[in-house]
């Protein structure tokens, strides 16, 4: 079986998404906790948040996948950016705690020229003061696809990150297929290696959603865009190949392909149809 679902705006409340997502067919979802661009937060109502918890034990939803605002940047070189960064952080996983056990994803985070080791520090840094040990939110580190000054286009550089956490069991990955394919990870050839590779610098055990998109570009353009499954550059086979292999097998896979409804509904159905 999958968990399988898209974004969904928290405009009309918690509940709301629950019921959007049902009708849609899916069985997980993602929003923004704020603007995507900044901004404030939508306020947690007791009565909406438990509504959706409800809906998500009857319909027997996967986990959640909550996803911090673009502009939270815990590693720019602008003191005020990192400062507003971590407020936002905080803030965000203070809220997650109404819906207990679910996930809170976030792009780590860009340099600003500082370099990437520096910003590793900080992002590190920024975690220490958010986590807490009584949490019961997994803070997930995306795979990025590098473009830029992006902290996250290796394996390597999200294991330095995890090593410098004191509450490392509060952390996991998210593994996006466009950016980590435009990072230069052949997942449409090389899936196994590639797979091999995560479990030996992170573990498997870190990897805990997906974010499912095919790309508009080759292996390694370092580019990040988006595209609907199977009409990009890893292709609708190497999709299927990717969802269906056992190391993803219970995990929230998350469309952001450049759809509308009725595209999500379309492609949730296709996702679906793989595992009958």
């Amino acid at each position: 079986m999958i968990y399988i679902g898209c974004h969904l705006s928290v405009t009309n409340g918690y509940e709301a998404m629950g019921k959007q997502m049902t009708d849609f067919g899916g069985s997980t979802f993602a929003w923004f906790t704020r603007n995507p661009r900044g901004g404030k937060s939508k306020d947690i109502v007791p009565k909406d948040v438990n509504a959706l918890s409800v809906i998500l034990t009857e319909k027997k939803f996967g986990k959640l996948v909550a996803h911090g605002s673009y502009t939270m940047n815990l590693c720019s070189s602008n003191p005020e950016t990192r400062a507003n960064g971590l407020d936002m952080l905080k803030k965000d996983l203070e809220k997650m705690e109404a819906l207990p056990g679910q996930y809170y994803n976030f792009h780590p985070g860009s340099h600003t020229g500082q370099g990437a080791d520096v910003g590793i520090e900080q992002i590190a840094e920024g975690l220490n003061k958010a986590l807490w040990p009584e949490m019961k939110t997994t803070v997930l580190l995306e795979t990025m696809a590098g473009k830029g000054s992006e902290v996250g286009r290796s394996f390597e550089e999200l294991k330095k990150i995890i090593d410098l956490v004191e509450y490392k069991d509060k952390l996991g990955i998210c593994f996006d297929t466009c950016h980590t394919w435009d990072a230069g990870y052949d997942i449409a050839n090389n899936l196994e290696g590639v797979l091999e590779q995560f479990d030996k610098i992170l573990g498997l055990e870190r990897l805990k959603a997906v974010h499912f998109n095919d790309s508009k570009n080759v292996c390694g353009a370092g580019k990040d865009r988006h595209e609907k499954l199977g009409q990009g550059m890893i292709g609708m086979e190497s999709m299927k190949k990717f969802a269906t292999n056992p190391a993803f097998e219970g995990k929230p896979f998350i469309l952001e392909t450049p759809n509308d409804d009725a595209g999500y509904i379309h492609e949730i159905s296709i996702v679906k149809g793989w595992f009958n």
